[in-house]
């Protein structure tokens, strides 16, 4: 069983009046100079990890006060699902309660003991992850409902502690490392969506970095059935940094500031809201570009696979949990979805995990019918614009260890 406990601390009175700075009713009437009790952990961020990577696993909540007691001081918690919504409206998340049969809590309420800062404990059990769904971020709300003895109210910013869920997760993914496997799937006409806002991401694994015959390394492709305003990325563009990631788009093109490294996963999001096309690296503002980057999606493709620079532009890695979005991504959700996304997510068009482990069909998990058989590829093999068929079954493999593990 792993168990996270906040550490015991003695907090300044200055730290509790810069953290009294919070724009709600109750807060602004709050007399910050004198001692309060708050939950502990939550002087800086009342959101925390609660780390799941074996059930059952414990997080320990207790209250402090701002300075020793004088008198036994009885704290009472209680689970408060309805802050969920409360905290997603604020901050433009979007979390999930956990589900009923998923969190136990050992005990109601902690005693900060007369002498003592520090109270004693409940324990929040996550019990079973088998009723969460991937995908899904869940936050369990514990609030201070009372407090006895002591005299001492409750810092209003520092009532609820929300515990996210970090669930460790392991993954299958494709295996890039294979020049065979490049080349292009196209839906049909009907399939195709025009998308005047939109994000495209990509999760991607290097092994190693190449210098020859070119030191470019071709990632994937979205794009349109005649390849018109296209969406591509690529490593270590000619005059680039080997390391560096160049988005070609409708708009321009976008060098990231990032410096990737091997053996590490990455998720690229890419957003366009309508002017501005902006990258993003693991949820972290990257880079932007000012333009119309407005496109068709029909036509994906997986390394470059244009005549015979698949040999050439070889990326030497792993690809896994790749969406085509409707709509640009707020920075809250490109953060939520580094792990995964709920498949009946708004406005998810499209959604490949990568992750079947067998077969050679790409399952789009949306059931939006956006399932990719690279047994029925095309690709311009000979560089003169013609497309012809190519069945790749043959070279699409899984990979499954220690590696591909994402903790969110």
């Amino acid at each position: 069983m792993k168990t996270a406990k906040s550490n015991k601390f003695g907090l300044l009175l200055a730290g509790v009046t810069i953290l009294g700075i919070t724009a709600c009713t109750e807060g602004d009437k709050f007399d910050y100079n004198k001692e309060v009790i708050l939950i502990t952990g939550t002087e800086v961020n009342p959101l925390v990890r609660f780390v799941v990577e074996e059930t059952p696993a414990t997080y320990t909540v207790t209250a402090s006060a701002t300075g020793k007691v004088t008198e036994d001081i009885t704290v009472g918690f209680a689970q408060d699902n309805a802050k969920v919504d409360a905290y997603n409206n604020e901050h433009g998340t979007r979390y999930y309660p956990v589900p009923e049969n998923t969190v136990a809590i050992d005990g109601t309420e902690g005693i900060i003991r007369a002498g003592s800062a520090s109270s004693t404990g409940i324990n929040v059990r996550i019990t079973s992850t088998d009723d969460l769904i991937d995908g899904r971020t869940y936050i369990i709300p514990v609030s201070i409902i009372h407090v006895s003895g002591g005299n001492l109210d409750v810092l209003p910013s520092s009532r609820t502690i929300f515990l996210r869920l970090a669930r460790v997760s392991s993954f299958y993914s494709l295996d890039m490392n294979n020049t065979d496997l490049y080349s292009n799937y196209i839906f049909p006409d009907d399939k195709a969506v025009n998308l005047t806002r939109y994000t495209y991401e990509v999760k991607c694994y290097i092994n190693d970095w190449h210098t020859t015959p070119e030191q470019i390394s071709r990632l994937c492709s979205f794009t349109s059935k005649e390849e018109q305003r296209s969406n591509m990325l690529r490593f270590g563009e000619n005059g680039q940094a080997i390391n560096s990631l160049q988005w070609v788009n409708p708009a321009g093109s976008i060098v990231s500031k990032t410096r990737f490294n091997t053996g590490q996963w990455y998720t690229i999001s890419l957003t366009y809201d309508g002017r501005k096309l902006s990258m993003y690296v693991d949820g972290e503002l990257d880079s932007e570009l000012m333009g119309s980057g407005e496109c068709t999606f029909q036509r994906f493709e997986l390394g470059m696979s244009w005549a015979n620079y698949p040999r050439m532009q070889y990326f030497n890695g792993r690809i896994a949990e790749t969406r085509v979005w409707k709509r640009n991504l707020t920075p809250g959700e490109i953060k939520l979805g580094l792990c995964g996304v709920d498949p009946t997510a708004d406005d998810l068009v499209a959604y490949w995990k990568f992750n079947e482990t067998e077969g050679h069909i790409f399952h789009d998990a949306t059931g939006n019918g956006y399932d990719m058989d690279w047994s029925q590829t095309v690709r311009d093999n000979t560089g003169n614009g013609t497309l012809n068929p190519f069945d790749k079954r043959h070279a699409v493999s899984w990979l499954m260890d220690d590696k591909n593990k994402c903790t969110q």
